[in-house]
Parts: structure tokens; C-alpha cells; sequence
């Protein structure tokens, strides 16, 4: 078994992490998953932003942890959650880096979800 590379971001592949004054509120027909001012905003290369929301600022009850997860070279491994409300659409909707690699440390214990699985309000 291979040792996981490990990419530091930089120039070729810049990873900005700020927080976001704005109040930002996750919700499942019109259910609210979580809501916060407290957000963090990930800006990965030429991806899309995504909001990093502190798990605290979040109802754990309506995600149900998966064992699905995925490898970032950047960030390290990502676990999952499902949003059991939402069905099929909700599987695997939520991911969290618990033991990131130290360049995103800011990051642990964040939630961030798909955009086109749940709504994302900024106000």
C-alpha cells in the first residue's frame, strides 16, 4: 500500500480559506440544516467557492454520518454525511475534512455541502 501524496497549495494550485461576515443558512425544503455568521469561504484554484460551516453552527440530528469518503491532495481525507430527508439527493450531500493536512487546518471540523443538493443563502 502506497503512502498518499501530500501537495502543498501554491501558485500552480492556490487555496484561499477567509471568513465570511455574511450570514450564511443551509436548508432542505425549508428545513434549516445549519445557519451561521461564522462561515468560512474556500477558494480552490479555479473551482467554484464553497462555504466551510462550523459544525456547531449546525443541526447534526438531520445528517446521518456515511462510509463513503474521498482523498484531496490538498486538504487530505474527506468523510461524509447524508441528508436523510432529502433521499437519493441527499446521499453523501455533506463533507468534512476531521484531520486535514496542516496547510488547511482551518478547516477541520467545518461541514461543507453541494450546492445543487441543499439551499445556500448569503445575506
Amino acid at each position: 500500500m502506497s503512502a498518499k501524496a501530500v501537495k502543498i497549495p501554491g501558485p500552480d494550485h492556490p487555496i484561499t480559506v477567509t471568513p465570511n461576515p455574511k450570514r450564511i443558512t443551509v436548508s432542505v425544503n425549508g428545513k434549516i440544516i445549519a445557519t451561521t455568521t461564522h462561515a468560512l469561504t474556500l477558494k480552490e484554484a479555479s473551482y467554484p467557492a464553497v462555504q466551510y460551516i462550523p459544525r456547531g453552527d449546525a443541526n447534526m440530528a438531520m445528517l446521518e454520518r456515511t462510509s463513503h469518503s474521498t482523498y484531496c491532495p490538498y486538504k487530505g481525507d474527506a468523510s461524509y454525511y447524508s441528508i436523510p430527508s432529502r433521499g437519493d439527493v441527499g446521499e453523501n450531500a455533506v463533507w468534512t475534512y476531521e484531520h486535514p493536512h496542516d496547510a488547511m487546518a482551518q478547516i477541520k471540523d467545518y461541514l461543507a455541502f453541494y450546492p445543487d443538493r441543499v439551499e445556500i443563502e448569503e445575506s
